[in-house]
């Protein structure tokens, strides 16, 4: 693997997978990165490009094993292993999580909810319990855990941050509506806004 990877090239990967998993249970067998471009809306050079970055996975004439090119950017990804997840926060987007049957279906498997409401604590969401915020650190403690995600107000947000840094966490995916940054405690961190995504789309309307 190339020792530096842009992020723009990062963040193309998700789609160059999902759309290879489609191809997969369409039944297509081999792409050239020419169709694979079409159906992304990309050209066949940045196809090639981004690919190349991770090694050589098509052959001239032939193109793209569509089976052998999802299986590689799958294992670029680290989906050829199970990720450990919890949730901070049982409201509508961290059950919205919990429920999502994609994550399960490509290894995250969720071990715990965290909530502070005591009408939430002790239920289930998709079969996984709500536990109270107190309970956290001892969970950690005990439990292996790759991703905390955080689905917590803002207001709460920073606090709960520190108590998942405090307890090892090394990465987040924040849905709250503050930015958090990597850098702080060396924490790996993704920040969702789904606001952003939504004004993006008025701004488009407004504009189009």
């Amino acid at each position: 693997m190339a020792n530096y990877v842009s992020e723009a090239v990062i963040r193309r990967l998700p789609g160059y997978y999902r759309h290879l998993r489609e191809l997969e249970a369409e039944g297509v067998t081999q792409i050239s990165s020419k169709d694979l471009g079409e159906r992304m809306r990309q050209t066949p050079s940045q196809i090639r490009q981004d690919i190349n970055c991770f090694g050589g996975f098509g052959r001239q004439g032939y193109g793209y094993s569509v089976s052998e090119l999802k299986q590689e950017i799958g294992h670029v990804l680290g989906l050829d292993r199970e990720h450990t997840m919890i949730i901070v926060g049982a409201g509508s987007i961290g059950s919205a999580v919990a429920h999502y049957p994609t994550f399960i279906r490509e290894g995250f498997r969720t071990l715990a909810l965290f909530d502070t409401d005591p009408a939430r604590i002790g239920t289930s969401v998709n079969g996984v319990r709500v536990h109270s915020m107190e309970e956290l650190p001892l969970f950690l403690e005990e439990h292996a855990v790759d991703i905390a995600v955080l689905a917590v107000p803002g207001d709460a947000a920073r606090e709960v941050f520190d108590e998942l840094a405090r307890c090892g966490v090394t990465a987040v995916w924040n849905f709250a509506p503050v930015d958090l940054h990597a850098e702080e405690r060396g924490i790996t961190v993704v920040n969702v806004h789904l606001a952003d995504s939504l004004q993006t789309l008025s701004y488009k309307i407004a504009h189009r």
